[in-house]
């Protein structure tokens, strides 16, 4: 059975929340996985909002410290130990991460009792998370401060072709199990051929790219990606202002879309300017560069299977 992707957006707005939209935060949930992407002031009660369970998230993924992306961690951290979370928490960041993370934790009384890890995974060229069914890479984007992108992968599977497996008298059980691992088996004196009777089911990839100003480590980045998340903060008529901050416009999201060859494009961070009656114009731009755009709002949820 395949595994299903979900992704939530709990805050889609840009520096300045809105009465619609809140600050960044995306929850990605995958297999028992639920990693939750930067949390902005007033996540915790966005998960309320969504339905969700803020006690099921089991790792945090820190793509930069800016206020609008940090905020809601010291109240999301006392929910979790006010509410029975007792499994504990994988805190990853860019460079300073360790830092920032000891210095927000004595911004308040913080009620320890669960195990919190912090790790910095700026500068790797490699995956901080490898184990059986995916991998997270993390690769520094150009904001002025450490900043992070992140790609979520699942590993590659190999699946029995049903209708190959009714050709033949295999029977369920230990045999089929070998030959998902690739190797031949032999059953009542006739042998079978892993690689006639399997095929490999590409592991699905989503890129999050936040906060960061265009640039040429993007598009190897999120090449070939189910969906790359990626900011849209400005129209294309603020290019040189999104430059000088940093930020990328929606045009240039559609654009590394397309060159990346990535399947669909979400649009999040946009600035408060456009609210409510210009996001057409935002998401027009980049579907004229990438036509499979959509512009995610607060508690839009996508699956991928």
């Amino acid at each position: 059975m395949t595994e299903k992707l979900k992704i939530t957006f709990l805050g889609t707005s840009d520096a300045v929340p809105s009465a619609r939209r809140n600050h960044s935060s995306i929850y990605l949930n995958y297999n028992g996985e639920n990693i939750l992407i930067d949390c902005g002031e007033g996540t915790q009660r966005q998960f309320r909002k969504a339905g969700l369970n803020p006690c099921k998230v089991n790792k945090l993924l820190i793509t930069h410290w800016h206020g609008d992306h940090v905020l809601g961690i010291p109240g999301l951290l006392q929910t979790l130990a006010l509410s029975g979370f007792r499994k504990g928490l994988e805190i990853y960041g860019p460079k300073g991460t360790e830092k920032f993370a000891k210095e927000i934790l004595k911004s308040f009384v913080f009620v320890d009792k669960y195990p919190l890890s912090v790790e910095e995974v700026s500068g790797r060229s490699g995956k901080f998370i490898d184990n059986k069914d995916f991998s997270i890479q993390a690769r520094g984007m150009k904001h002025g401060v450490p900043c992070n992108a992140y790609c979520f992968k699942e590993k590659d599977r190999i699946r029995i072709d049903k209708k190959k497996l009714k050709k033949t008298s295999l029977p369920e059980g230990p045999l089929l199990q070998d030959l998902k691992k690739g190797k031949d088996v032999e059953y009542n004196g006739q042998r079978y051929k892993a690689e006639n009777l399997t095929y490999k089911e590409k592991g699905k990839k989503v890129c999050v790219v936040l906060d960061t100003g265009f640039n040429d480590k993007i598009v190897d980045f999120v090449k070939g990606a189910d969906v790359l998340i990626s900011e849209a903060t400005f129209s294309k008529e603020l290019e040189d202002h999104a430059k000088q901050y940093n930020h990328m416009t929606a045009e240039q999201a559609g654009k590394i879309a397309k060159l990346a060859g990535v399947k669909k494009l979400i649009l999040t961070h946009i600035s408060q300017r456009y609210e409510p009656d210009n996001f057409k114009q935002i998401l027009k731009e980049a579907k004229e560069e990438f036509k499979n755009t959509v512009l995610a709002r607060d508690f839009d949820s996508f699956e991928i299977e």
